[in-house]
C-alpha cells in the first residue's frame, strides 16, 4: 500500500500484506483449538476443559507472539477462516524514510521492512562561533533558518551544547530540539 518513501502514514493505515505459511498453520491451529474447547467445555472428566482451554489460549499467545493484531484475531474467531495474506498496519503516524517491502520479497526476521519517523519533534546541529560562547545555555530558545526554507524561522531550544571546540573554525555544536516545527514566515 505504501509504495514510496518519504510518504506521510498514519497510525492505522495499511502498510503490506504478507503471506507466512507459519503464519497460516498457526492460524488453524487455533482453529482447531477453538474447536477442540467449543466440543470439550461440558466435559465430566476432570481436566479435559481445562486442557483444552489452556491450548486454546496457548494458540492466541502464539497469533500474539507473531505481532497479529486482536482486530483479526476477532475476526479468525468469527468467521472461522484463515487468511493467507494479513495486512500490516503502520504501528505510528510519521513519515517513511526506509521501504524494504516490495512485491515477491521474502523477509526474514531480522528484516527491517518499513522504517517510520515521526518527525513531530526534530534535531539540528548548528555550529556556535567562540565569542558566541557566553551568551547561550541549555533551555535557551533558538530561532532556526535553512536555505531551504529561506522565507521562514523555526522556534526551538538548544539542548545540549557539545564539549568540543574545533580549532580551525573556533565554533562548538549545539543541537536545538524542534518540537512540532512551527512555521513563520520572514517578511521579505
Amino acid at each position: 500500500f505504501v509504495t514510496a518513501t518519504y510518504q506521510y502514514v498514519r497510525q492505522g493505515d495499511p502498510l503490506f500484506t504478507i503471506y507466512s505459511p507459519d503464519l497460516v498453520a498457526t492460524e488453524r491451529e487455533y482453529l482447531v483449538a477453538k474447536q477442540n474447547q467449543q466440543r470439550l467445555e461440558q466435559s465430566t472428566i476432570t481436566g479435559v476443559a481445562e486442557s483444552a482451554a489452556a491450548l486454546l489460549n496457548a494458540a492466541v499467545e502464539r497469533l500474539k507472539q507473531w505481532g497479529v493484531p486482536q482486530e483479526e484475531i476477532e475476526r479468525l474467531e468469527s468467521t472461522g477462516q484463515v487468511q493467507q495474506e494479513l495486512q500490516i498496519n503502520s504501528p505510528v503516524s510519521g513519515y517513511v524514510m526506509e521501504r524494504n517491502a516490495l512485491p515477491t520479497v521474502s523477509v526474514q526476521p531480522d528484516m527491517r521492512i518499513y522504517t517510520i519517523a515521526d518527525l513531530s519533534t526534530v534535531w539540528a546541529l548548528a555550529d556556535v562561533f567562540q565569542n558566541d560562547f557566553a551568551r547561550i545555555k541549555v533551555g535557551d530558545r533558538a530561532a532556526l533558518s535553512a536555505d531551504t526554507y529561506a522565507a521562514r524561522t523555526f522556534d526551538g531550544r538548544i539542548d545540549f551544547i557539545y564539549p568540543q571546540v574545533d580549532m580551525n573554525t573556533r565554533t562548538a555544536r549545539v543541537r536545538l530540539v524542534v518540537v512540532k516545527p512551527r512555521v513563520h514566515q520572514i517578511a521579505e
